[in-house]
């Protein structure tokens, strides 16, 4: 799988320079490429960011054809697109386990381990995505890495405390910087903060999420490891799907 994956990694960074004033077009396409994994009578996990708002957009025009299907979106954002599409929802007390996943990421390198996080959901992206019988995660080329970290890591932490949290989070090697917009602290929509943890690089994705997971405050890790099983990658020309072997 790796090997498949420096393929279409090498293919598709040739291209990118070219390609920043396209990446909504590379963002469109990963999204309603992964729409034609959607079975009729699915219950679906609703990602959250802008390659996954295409793949909502493409989904509500297969609901107006007549699909017939159910999602739990991963936001409130999410969940507003869902509704502007008229795609049904449903939550965690009618139903516990989906049938797919889609969700988006910041970076995804060979071993189809990930950083999500950037939009601030990363707890109910990984609430809702580890309830999946199978995970698609969407991107566009520039979103794939040799190697995890350049995009700084988010960790969601209780606000309580929040500042002896990020000294433990500097004693494992990051620096974290406390997430805000508009001049505000950001707000998860479960009343949490969210710490931009810089690694720069993450040799061990695995072990550090354990350990990260072990300090008293934080409540969840943008490192999404072991759960992905299919990356859509909107590329030029093209669009790339490689399976996990």
């Amino acid at each position: 799988m790796a090997s498949k994956f420096f393929i279409c990694y090498n293919d598709c960074k040739k291209g990118v320079n070219a390609l920043l004033n396209v990446t909504d077009e590379r963002k469109k396409e990963s999204g309603e490429k992964a729409a034609e994994f959607i079975q009729n009578g699915m219950v679906i996990g609703l990602g959250s960011g802008s390659t996954v708002y295409w793949m909502l957009k493409k989904l509500g025009e297969l609901v107006k054809q007549g699909l017939e299907i159910k999602g739990i979106p991963t936001s409130i954002r999410t969940e507003g697109w869902a509704k502007e599409f008229n795609i049904p929802l449903t939550d965690f007390s009618q139903v516990q386990n989906l049938d797919l996943a889609i969700d988006g990421a910041d970076e995804v390198d060979p071993n189809f381990n990930l950083i999500k996080g950037g939009g601030g959901s990363l707890l109910r992206e990984k609430l809702v995505d580890a309830q999946a019988k199978q995970l698609i995660i969407i991107v566009d080329e520039s979103k794939m890495v040799k190697e995890l970290g350049k995009f700084p890591l988010p960790v969601e932490v209780v606000p309580f405390g929040w500042e002896v949290t990020a000294q433990r989070i500097a004693k494992l090697g990051g620096t974290p910087n406390l997430r805000k917009g508009d001049g505000k602290v950001f707000i998860s929509n479960n009343g949490n903060y969210i710490l931009d943890c810089e690694f720069h690089y993450i040799s061990n994705p695995e072990e550090l999420h354990n350990q990260l997971k072990l300090l008293l405050g934080l409540v969840e890790t943008g490192l999404f490891i072991g759960m992905t099983d299919t990356v859509i990658i909107g590329c030029e020309g093209e669009v790339k799907v490689i399976h996990k072997n």
